[in-house]
């Protein structure tokens, strides 16, 4: 069995040939939270925290791609009439900007809008999975746990942003789920560096309590190890 160096010990990678996969999420890396006049710009963030690891990203998701590796896009966004966002999340904090309001990008977190679209240097191509979902995680209220068990899936390898709400809730679902759950430090970040650090030292304490942690490359190296030459047939 291929393993992947990673904190606090090697992560398992499935067999080739043991009907298990692997898998990619990338979590919520939409063009309000990324980009510069973005709705995370205008409450304040400093959003080049996060447009920094759309390289790292990328270089993952090239490479789940050429392997024929599943790869998962999520979206936090609403319905237009907000029928799925709870009262209590459209009113929480102060700001003159909430939940469909119209923002720089078109309204709010409102699924269409260009604002709620993945950024381009990241798009999803045509046969990988796009999950919008109304809560933080990926789980809460979405089709992404039957979908997983369709694929086969028993491994999720996370990205995204920000570290230490969405990306570390869906890993918890997803941990509580029995999947193995492994985070990509320098491919997920947050708008405080210090909540990053304290949620990837969360992560993999008490033996992994969650998951795994390791870095792009360490991943690439053993993902190629493991699967080059392997062609799943296109989702």
């Amino acid at each position: 069995m291929n393993t992947v160096p990673a904190s606090p010990y090697p992560y398992p990678l499935p067999a080739k040939d043991s009907g298990n996969r692997v898998a990619l999420v990338i979590i919520d890396m939409q063009r309000d939270f990324v980009e510069p006049g973005g709705f995370g710009d205008v409450l304040g963030n400093k959003v080049e925290h996060l447009q920094k690891i759309v390289p790292t990203v990328s270089k993952l998701l090239k490479t789940f791609r050429e392997l024929r590796l599943p790869v998962i896009h999520t979206r936090e966004g609403h319905r237009p009439d907000l029928s799925d966002c709870p009262p209590a999340k459209r009113r929480r904090g102060d700001s003159a900007l909430r939940i469909g309001d119209p923002g720089p990008m078109g309204r709010i977190l409102v699924l269409g809008e260009p604002g709620n679209d993945i950024v381009p240097e990241l798009r999803p191509e045509e046969g990988e999975l796009v999950i919008d979902k109304p809560g933080k995680g990926a789980f809460y209220a979405t089709t992404l746990e039957e979908c997983l068990k369709q694929l086969g899936i028993t491994h999720l390898v996370f990205t995204g942003v920000t570290t230490e709400v969405c990306v570390q809730t869906s890993m918890r679902e997803a941990n509580d789920r029995g999947y193995d759950c492994l985070l990509v430090e320098d491919g997920t970040e947050s708008y405080f560096p210090e909540f990053k650090q304290v949620t990837v030292r969360m992560i993999q304490s008490q033996g992994g309590i969650v998951g795994w942690v390791t870095t792009a490359d360490r991943l690439i190296a053993s993902l190629r190890q493991t699967y080059a030459g392997i062609a799943h047939e296109p989702e």
